[in-house]
């Protein structure tokens, strides 16, 4: 059997072994920050826009002719990892499309808007809105179905442009 060499790292000096230096850094960097200019906004008289690449809550993309554009494939359900949302299908013969969803819901108490659902989805039908506004007085509340989450494409167009630029 051959010998394995084991690869020690150096040791700490004493001074390192004291955190000192670590502890200083960190004093200074919180030194400069102390008098570098401050930045408040006046949040309910003022208002933050925010920019394309921001995820607020996920909604479902309304087609100019009133129907969502969601076929109920499931992908966002399946890859949302903190299994916030619930899709149920049905099948159509009155629509351009086979399926449709019939119940389509997401916990906001558990999304964590981290945006896979956006990526997954083959239809461009759940899109990562600008609204960060999100107040719920009961558990109930914050379960959002399609009449809540759904929003016009004319409301999303920056956001879809986004989509297709970065793609």
């Amino acid at each position: 059997m051959e010998d394995i060499k084991q690869v020690r790292k150096k040791d700490l000096t004493l001074l390192e072994k004291t955190y000192l230096p670590q502890i200083l850094g960190g004093l200074w960097l919180t030194f400069k920050e102390m008098f570098k200019p401050k930045f408040t906004r006046q949040y309910p008289e003022e208002k933050w826009t925010p920019p394309l690449s921001f995820r607020g809550r996920p909604v479902l993309v309304q087609a100019s002719d009133g129907v969502e554009r969601c076929v109920a494939c499931g992908l966002c359900s399946r890859v949302c990892p903190a299994l916030a949302i619930e899709v149920q299908a049905n099948e159509t013969t009155e629509l351009d499309k086979e399926r449709y969803p019939e119940k389509f819901e997401i916990n906001m108490l558990r999304c964590i808007f981290c945006g896979f659902c956006e990526e997954v989805c083959p239809e461009e039908a759940i899109v990562m809105s600008d609204e960060y506004i999100l107040t719920f007085t009961s558990q109930e509340e914050a379960i959002f179905g399609k009449e809540k989450l759904l929003m016009s494409e004319k409301r999303l167009k920056k956001r879809l442009e986004f989509l297709h630029e970065n793609v």
